[in-house]
């Protein structure tokens, strides 16, 4: 495995296989606990599902259009959706334009599998590179960037994202040789596990690389309405008056409690997105029509939106106030996921076992979300994240009980 010579950053996957680099870090964790039994009843925040109330509109809009489960969907998404999701980005966001329904909206059977298809399509959509094509990404980071990049053939660099640089990556460390290879880059704001989001500043300085070096930018912001103070940005807001480069992702499972229905979109650049309706159109999952119709009733709604963040912020304020500064503690500017530094109660493995085992509380190892870097150091180790997606109580009595456990 390779290194910049300027950047320290890890190219490959190190000394971590193929294999392991894309297995689910919820299957490591069932692996990593299945010897142990809980003392008490389990309370999982291990997993980024919510559990929120589904939205009321959900169940009429669905027998509405129940008939069209009979149809073949179109794989770039019928009219009104298109039309819905182009105008609430449009209004959400402080853009250069308004986003065109009819060219620059993908409809994606969840963020997921447009992510992974989106790396497949950046490597046949961006020209030669000077080298081994490559794709960057966060580190810790979702999954699906690993497995997308390895199905598009790519070399997986990986930045790291730590305290010190804010949890999101270093702009500063990539060199010239390794952006000349680039064929995209993976930015998730808010950032998950830790919650950091990118300032409209560091878009633009991404966005300035992109231009020069001629690589995609994909930027995953599923969690852009989970938040408790500041509205999070988007990428698209600093991509020029056409998009050039830039692809946001959105999903319906956090904003709108809707992780079963499996619904989301593409945004942005016109010209990578008729390339990446060519690979949909014979590769990708559909989206069942009656699902779209949800969706149009979900963008068009912020009411139940509000009420989503109104019970994360009684749950981030529960955190506040039970683990205080406790391991490092800080409210994340955006998410539902808490970050926490077990390094000194024996390792994020140590202190998911002994939650589970001693407190009834399940949580993911930090280290299963991240790989190590080229001189071994991974940016998830000592570190467990929480996911804040159960009812208050469940969650207070959680955060109690982890508090008792590790102090």
């Amino acid at each position: 495995m390779a290194m910049t010579a300027s950047s320290g950053v890890a190219q490959g996957a190190g000394s971590v296989s193929a294999g392991q680099a894309e297995r689910s870090p919820f299957a490591r964790t069932a692996e990593l606990l299945a010897p142990y039994q809980p003392a008490k009843p389990l309370i999982t925040l291990s997993l980024g599902e919510p559990q929120h109330p589904v939205p009321g509109f959900v169940g009429p809009v669905l027998a509405k259009h129940i008939g069209e489960f009979g149809r073949y969907p179109l794989a770039r998404g019928i009219e009104p959706f298109r039309r819905a999701a182009a105008s609430w980005l449009t209004t959400r966001f402080d853009l250069p334009r308004p986003v065109d329904p009819e060219s620059e909206i993908l409809v994606l059977n969840g963020s997921r599998e447009g992510l992974f298809f989106a790396a497949i399509t950046a490597a046949r959509y961006v020209g030669p590179r000077k080298g081994k094509p490559a794709i960057l990404m966060p580190n810790p980071f979702y999954p699906a960037y690993g497995a997308g990049a390895r199905a598009a053939g790519c070399e997986l660099i990986y930045l790291p994202t730590t305290l010190t640089n804010g949890f999101l990556p270093d702009l500063d460390a990539l060199d010239e040789a390794t952006l000349a290879r680039t064929v995209a880059m993976f930015i998730a704001s808010p950032a998950n596990p830790q919650g950091a989001v990118a300032s409209r500043g560091y878009f633009t300085r991404l966005k300035k690389l992109a231009d020069r070096y001629g690589f995609m930018i994909l930027s995953d912001e599923c969690y852009s309405e989970i938040y408790t103070r500041q509205a999070p940005g988007s990428a698209l807001e600093c991509a020029g008056p056409d998009f050039t480069n830039v692809v946001a992702f959105q999903s319906l499972s956090k904003r709108s409690n809707l992780p079963g229905m499996r619904v989301g979109f593409a945004a942005g650049d016109r010209k990578f997105l008729a390339a990446f309706h060519e690979l949909r159109n014979v590769a990708a999952p559909q989206v069942p029509v009656p699902l779209q119709h949800v969706a149009v009733a979900a963008y068009s709604d912020e009411a139940h939106v509000e009420e989503n963040r109104r019970l994360y912020r009684i749950k981030f304020d529960l955190a506040d106030q039970i683990l205080g500064s406790r391991y490092g503690y800080v409210r994340p500017a955006g998410g539902f996921c808490v970050w926490l530094d077990v390094s000194e109660r024996g390792g994020d493995e140590a202190a998911a076992v002994k939650l589970y085992r001693d407190a009834g509380v399940r949580v993911i190892p930090g280290s299963y979300l991240s790989r190590p870097q080229n001189d071994g150091f991974n940016p998830g180790a000592g570190y467990i994240r929480l996911a804040l997606v159960s009812d208050s109580e469940s969650t207070a009595e959680a955060l109690h009980r982890l508090v008792e456990i590790l102090d």
